[in-house]
């Protein structure tokens, strides 16, 4: 299977987290998402590690590469349901996939992969379609403030760097599966020292309503991770990471389909989306 088909299928996966824990936001907090979600992650994927052969033998530096990620990924992780919470799931994940323009940059500069002009194109017309999506806020969240939106695009920041130093780890060891576990297990001990520090004023609010919503998030990013792992290691960052950024293609349908009362459609979110598909056409027919 091509990268960009896997690329592609993590873009869904990472679009289902955003609909899931939307659902599930309703009556807890984005600090209890993410905890669920973690655990949810760690828990299958080191079962696949195991399921697999158990642990492989990889390089000191790739792991300590992926380590260093884990950290990364908590932050992430927080800023990215902190966003869902407070501007909605199709607001909040295409301000959050504007990560292209951050990894194209790292990629030329630090792993000297080429951006031909139709890969440029097409990663323009993504974020576009992702920033027109995201322009007005959702009337299901009327506490929304305009300074809401950095939750979403620090997340993409962080994202942005991390898909080339992915790439790198993965050239030194190609384990996808295990590196992802341990991004998971990295990311959910941060997370532990965090709260036991009293690093967050969010708090973790239990509620029956919202478990399986969030057990659910959990699965598919655990697909998503590993997808975009895979897809990382077998194509150009420049190509996959723009189309793991389609996510808001399938927040959007998903979001007609599954958040009808919660969320609203608007002509703006069908303009961007279009956009999006343009542009995810684009790369794959320039990419090779």
């Amino acid at each position: 299977m091509p990268a960009e088909a896997i690329a592609l299928m993590a873009a869904f996966a990472y679009a289902s987290v955003s609909v899931s824990s939307r659902l599930g936001l309703r009556y807890s907090t984005p600090l209890t998402a993410t905890c669920v979600a973690m655990v949810v992650r760690m828990t299958l994927l080191w079962c696949a590690v195991l399921a697999t052969g158990g642990v492989p033998r990889v390089a000191s530096l790739a792991l300590l590469i992926f380590v260093f990620l884990g950290v990364m990924q908590t932050g992430t992780s927080y800023l990215t349901f902190t966003g869902v919470a407070r501007i909605g799931a199709s607001r909040s994940q295409p301000l959050r996939t504007t990560y292209p323009l951050w990894s194209a940059a790292w990629s030329v500069a630090l792993l000297g992969e080429s951006l031909t002009p139709g890969v440029l194109a097409g990663t323009v017309l993504v974020v576009a379609g992702t920033i027109l999506i995201s322009w007005s806020p959702d009337r299901g969240t009327p506490s929304y403030r305009w300074w809401h939106i950095l939750f979403p695009l620090s997340a993409a920041f962080l994202a942005g760097i991390a898909f080339p130093v992915r790439r790198y780890g993965l050239d030194i060891s190609n384990e996808p599966l295990f590196f992802a576990a341990v991004l998971a297990t990295v990311a959910s001990v941060c997370l532990a020292v965090s709260l036991s520090a009293g690093g967050t004023r969010d708090r973790i609010a239990w509620d029956r309503r919202a478990v399986l919503p969030f057990v659910v998030a959990g699965a598919f990013e655990t697909a998503a991770s590993l997808f975009s792992l895979i897809a990382v290691s077998m194509g150009k960052v420049v190509a996959v990471a723009p189309l793991v950024a389609t996510s808001p293609l399938w927040t959007l349908l998903l979001a007609v389909l599954v958040l009808r009362g919660v969320e609203r459609i608007t002509a703006k979110s069908v303009a961007g989306t279009l956009a999006v598909v343009a542009g995810t056409v684009t790369i794959i027919a320039t990419s090779h």
